[in-house]
């Protein structure tokens, strides 16, 4: 009874294999179906339904489309026009959904890929966990700290494998930048420094009515309801604190990841959270994003994150720095990078690609490299800072209670009230 589904399948079809020959029966199984021809059996086939169909999905769809190991079998998305563009793109056989539950009600899905705007990511995360399903679920990872607490929860309780799309823990120079730092290549670190840029200058538009293919109730889903309004849909959810981060957590969910990574981190966080900055308030782009958040940890290193710097990582030691970024590795003395690492160094989780590891992992049953608490607790250095900035306070944080304990008036800060009849499960 405690068979899984591909394994019933596999016996299944070669015994139903087996009693043909036996009675004289011509087999019906097709070769290709049991792995012949190099294509993976239709048994051993990962098979996954996409909720959200926006431009993340549709490049990991993309991906998920050249291989024979996984199988798209349905999409999500309550933007119909975004919904039947993607379907189409996968095929007649893919099943079509505007509500995520009604995909999370199939029986033969194995795993879900989540790209929505942030403030759905908690709960269609959640209520996979609950269905059964293993989740890739891009960054940032949570809308607020309490949902990344909730998050991590539930890929436990339910035993999921669960990726964080922070896919830079994948791409070999930010790892081995944070391999040669905590090996001591660049001695004693002193301090780490992230650039992530600021946010977007624009002019605000009016509201408009809703478009016939959007359902714009279900779009907001708990967040607040509002009129709709193009700048808030789509792509430019990003710059509203009611769907995201801004850009602390946009790219912050990148480089402060790495730089939690080459801390040695990945389990804990700051202690300490300093920040200033300008913001605008919603829907007023006409402000300048300026920040700088100062992150210190127990041991006394600072991580200091800006919106004007170098792009990138930079992990700042006694005898040398490392520069990291997309398509970036240099250092200070440059030989630094040319070492090769010894068998006693510390060697990282070297991923095969992220969508790959994944996968990889949803058939052995070990977490990722990106698992949902790593992806939460960088996530959360990010909360803090916005929280630091925003409030102008400076935040006592205990990384072990995962709460803030110098100012009862900022705890309020790590959640927020969902919109009826929405409920954040815990």
């Amino acid at each position: 009874m405690g068979m899984h589904r591909r394994e019933f399948l596999r016996r299944s079809a070669t015994s139903a294999l087996g009693a043909g020959l036996a009675f004289g029966i011509p087999a019906i199984v097709p070769g290709r179906a049991l792995g012949a021809d190099g294509v993976t059996a239709a048994s051993e086939r990962v098979r996954v339904g996409m909720i959200g169909a926006g431009g993340m999905n549709n490049a990991h769809v993309g991906w998920i489309l050249g291989r024979s190991d996984v199988e798209i079998v349905a999409v999500c998305d309550v933007d119909t026009a975004r919904l039947d563009e993607t379907a189409a793109r996968v095929g007649d056989k893919c099943a079509r959904f505007k509500d995520f539950r009604a995909l999370l009600d199939l029986d033969d899905i194995d795993a879900v890929w989540i790209a929505t705007p942030d403030h759905w990511h908690a709960l269609t995360a959640i209520y996979s966990c609950q269905a059964g399903k293993d989740v890739y679920c891009e960054k940032p990872l949570s809308l607020t700290i309490d949902e990344g607490k909730a998050m991590v929860k539930a890929a436990r309780r339910y035993g999921r494998v669960f990726q964080t799309g922070s896919q830079q823990r994948s791409e070999w120079n930010f790892r081995y930048a944070c391999e040669l730092v905590r090996s001591g290549y660049i001695g004693k670190l002193q301090a780490v420094h992230t650039g992530i840029g600021g946010g977007p200058v624009s002019a605000w538009q009016p509201d408009e009515p809703v478009p016939d293919e959007l359902d714009w109730d279900m779009w907001l889903g708990p967040a607040p309801k509002v009129p709709y309004n193009p700048q808030r849909c789509h792509y430019t959810f990003r710059w509203f604190y009611d769907y995201s981060g801004g850009k602390m957590t946009d790219w912050g969910a990148h480089h402060n990841d790495i730089g939690q990574w080459g801390l040695g981190m990945d389990t804990s966080g700051p202690v300490r959270i300093e920040g200033k900055g300008t913001f605008p308030t919603d829907g007023l782009f006409n402000t300048a994003v300026t920040f700088e958040v100062i992150y210190t940890y127990a041991n006394g290193i600072q991580m200091i994150c800006r919106d004007s710097n170098r792009s990138g990582i930079v992990f700042e030691g006694s005898d040398g720095e490392i520069h990291v970024d997309r398509g970036v590795l240099e250092s200070t003395p440059g030989d630094i990078i040319k070492t090769a690492l010894k068998p006693d160094d510390v060697h990282l989780y070297e991923s095969p690609g992220h969508h790959d590891d994944f996968l990889r992992c949803v058939k052995t049953r070990e977490r990722p490299i990106c698992d949902v608490e790593i992806g939460h607790r960088s996530i959360t250095v990010c909360h803090l800072g916005n929280i630091a900035i925003r409030t102008g306070k400076p935040i006592v944080w205990d990384p072990v209670a995962e709460r803030i304990t110098n100012d009862t008036s900022l705890e309020r800060w790590t959640g927020r009230p969902y919109r009826a009849p929405w409920v954040l499960p815990t």
